[in-house]
């Protein structure tokens, strides 16, 4: 059963459907700054000092826990549909994961949509990927993870470095990633009733927000559309109560088919991206461990 401090997400998301019902007309500035309000749920990681810095052309935030390791990196992509969310917005709960890895966190502040729709998002990810390479960090010490859109980007720009010829980064974590442009999960329909955030509509008009009038089957824009030979490692959080689900279960297949070394965890009765409650809520205490757990000797650092 689901501690009681793990009601405090579907709290936050039934005030934000609650306020965007009540505004119909809401635009996008009140939307983001709605949204900015994400991270009022998680504890702050303590210990954690945060540098602003521009890392091949885009705005970054470094997480850099007190005795961290130097030259092992975290690549940290928001989520939001590609249109709400900053790097300011999930600093608290990828200060966490940067906290119990024991290494830096670089977390991205790239372009949205939809003044900047796909691929400005994949192209500022690749940009901070090679600017790392370029500052002497080691392909087999970065790690790649974010969630929700930010856990389909975080993905993607692999399969970007991987088309561009550049060397593979160690691993990759996506957190209830927004993968299926198309919305042809089952869950999208079978877990409506559960999920208190991510509604078909809602995914739908970010998705449109995104694409710019692009191709839902772009690989670089569902990831579920890609060839997946020669991805790194990944490690899979979901929650059992999103409209998500579905996505990260059929991305599993597929990656397994293509060789791929991949496992997904899901959390029963866990809301989209519950790992914001971090330093709140037990389950999101756990799943930050087990990520840590998961990619600490992927990166050398066991």
């Amino acid at each position: 059963m689901a501690s009681k401090q793990a009601n405090a997400i579907k709290d936050l998301y039934g005030s934000w459907k609650t306020a965007m019902g009540a505004n119909p007309e809401m635009d996008l500035a009140e939307t983001r700054d709605l949204f900015d309000q994400w991270g009022d749920i998680t504890g702050e990681p303590g210990g954690v000092d945060y540098i602003e810095e521009t890392c091949g052309g885009v705005p970054c935030l470094w997480a850099v826990p007190k005795g961290a390791s130097e030259d092992r990196v975290l690549i940290c992509t928001h989520g939001g549909g590609y249109v709400v969310g900053s790097m300011f917005t999930h600093r608290k709960m990828f200060g966490h994961l940067a906290k119990a890895t024991g290494c830096r966190a670089l977390i991205l502040d790239y372009r949205r949509a939809p003044e900047n729709p796909h691929p400005a998002q994949n192209e500022d990810a690749v940009a901070v990927y090679a600017w790392l390479l370029e500052q002497g960090i080691k392909p087999e010490h970065i790690a790649t993870t974010g969630d929700s859109a930010g856990g389909a980007l975080c993905t993607s720009m692999l399969l970007a470095i991987r088309d561009q010829g550049l060397p593979m980064a160690a691993a990759c974590m996506p957190m209830s990633p927004y993968y299926d442009m198309e919305f042809t999960g089952e869950t999208m329909d079978t877990k409506a009733d559960v999920d208190c955030l991510v509604s078909r509509e809602i995914a739908q008009g970010m998705a449109a927000a995104f694409l710019g009038g692009g191709s839902p089957r772009d690989p670089l824009a569902n990831p579920l559309c890609a060839e997946l030979q020669g991805f790194p490692p990944t490690y899979i959080q979901v929650g059992g109560d999103e409209t998500l689900l579905d996505d990260s279960l059929r991305f599993e297949t597929k990656a397994r088919e293509a060789g791929v070394e991949i496992s997904v965890d899901v959390f029963p009765e866990m809301q989209h991206v519950f790992q914001f409650m971090a330093g709140k809520a037990p389950e999101a205490d756990d799943a930050i461990a087990r990520m840590a757990n998961w990619v600490r000797p992927k990166l050398g650092l066991a």
